[in-house]
């Protein structure tokens, strides 16, 4: 088995000065604060957050008010905030796939510090991919990009590999990195700090969640990667045990939402903020369930002190559809552990 560095509380040498934080999603905007409160930002932090995100609103009605010193937050928006801005020291991002932040990235990076930090097993990709001394555009394994879009990622590549050899890129991650990938990164000059959700471990619980099962939705199924059927017989087949409560992926379809929500024993919640904030209550006696996901990975680390087990199920073969490439099934399947397959 492939040796891992587990997450362990930061010791990292704080960062001064101001910083710029765009977050495209609802847990970009938690690791963010995350990042900020570890003190790997500065004093200053400036989160801009994208305002079509789905749950980004609730996430910033439930965070405005706890946030650490030092953090404020700028009206949300479309664009990207700019990185060459007089007496800015770090430029944050969640999504180095983004193309809207690869464009700015290549407007010019001066004397800044480019900080990266969690949104879902991207962040593992990226390590892999800047670890390597063969050039390979920074483009979402499952996209079908234009020649102009890998075009795109292949300049932004060769820039943060420019940024690692000199020590200004930083990865903030509540991932287990593989140790011989933590290394490869290293040896290249990339930075990496992580943080087991100290922050959040500090806030009040604010949701009650009863049921013995709870199940975090995945969105393979909307995206196409996965046949929608065998998923949900899946999930209803877990009400064998109890009541479930289901907590959706952000892309997951009303229509899909819908079947499960006619069952007697699942509970299908809105979606509002990230489950890593929504599901710290949970106590011995409950359990969570999901396909493969970054959750798994970081629910360890908020409910493993409480003795919740996580089970990830792995993909059945006959689950995935064509469009689904074997790379793609093998990235999506590294936060496994011992969950096993549904039936």
């Amino acid at each position: 088995m492939m040796q891992e560095i587990l997450p362990s509380m930061l010791v990292a040498r704080p960062r001064f000065g101001r910083a710029t934080v765009w977050a495209e999603s609802p847990l970009q905007l938690l690791s963010a604060v995350e990042a900020h409160g570890a003190g790997l930002l500065g004093n200053e932090t400036v989160i801009h957050s994208r305002s079509d995100a789905v749950g980004m609103d609730a996430t910033l009605a439930e965070l405005l008010s706890q946030v650490p010193e030092g953090i404020s937050f700028a009206d949300p928006g479309s664009s990207v905030p700019p990185l060459r801005v007089p007496g800015l020291d770090r430029w944050v991002i969640g999504d180095a796939y983004s193309g809207m932040a690869q464009a700015e990235l290549l407007r010019g990076v001066a004397d800044k510090e480019i900080v990266i930090v969690d949104d879902g097993l991207a962040t593992l990709k990226l390590l892999a991919t800047l670890a390597k001394d063969s050039p390979a555009p920074l483009v979402r394994p499952r996209a079908a990009a234009s020649s102009v879009r890998k075009a795109l990622g292949l300049a932004v590549w060769f820039l943060l590999r420019r940024l690692t050899r000199q020590s200004r890129l930083l990865v903030v991650t509540a991932l287990p990195v593989p140790l011989d990938l933590e290394q490869r990164f290293r040896a290249v000059g990339g930075q990496l700090e992580r943080h087991r959700f100290e922050w959040l471990g500090t806030q009040p619980v604010t949701e009650e969640i009863n049921e013995p099962t709870v199940v975090v939705g995945s969105a393979m199924a909307a995206d196409g990667l996965i046949r929608e059927e065998p998923y949900l017989a899946w999930v209803e087949s877990l009400t064998e045990d109890g009541p479930v409560g289901y907590f959706p992926h952000r892309r997951e379809t009303p229509a899909s939402l819908a079947k499960l929500d006619r069952h007697p024993l699942i509970r299908v919640n809105r979606h509002t903020i990230p489950v890593e904030m929504r599901l710290r209550g949970l106590r011995a006696g409950q359990v969570v369930r999901a396909l493969p996901s970054t959750v798994l990975a970081s629910l360890r680390l908020i409910l493993g002190p409480n003795g919740v087990p996580l089970k990830g199920h792995a993909v059945p073969d006959n689950w995935w559809l064509p469009q689904a490439s074997d790379s793609l099934r093998r990235h999506l399947s590294s936060s496994l552990d011992d969950g096993g397959s549904p039936a």
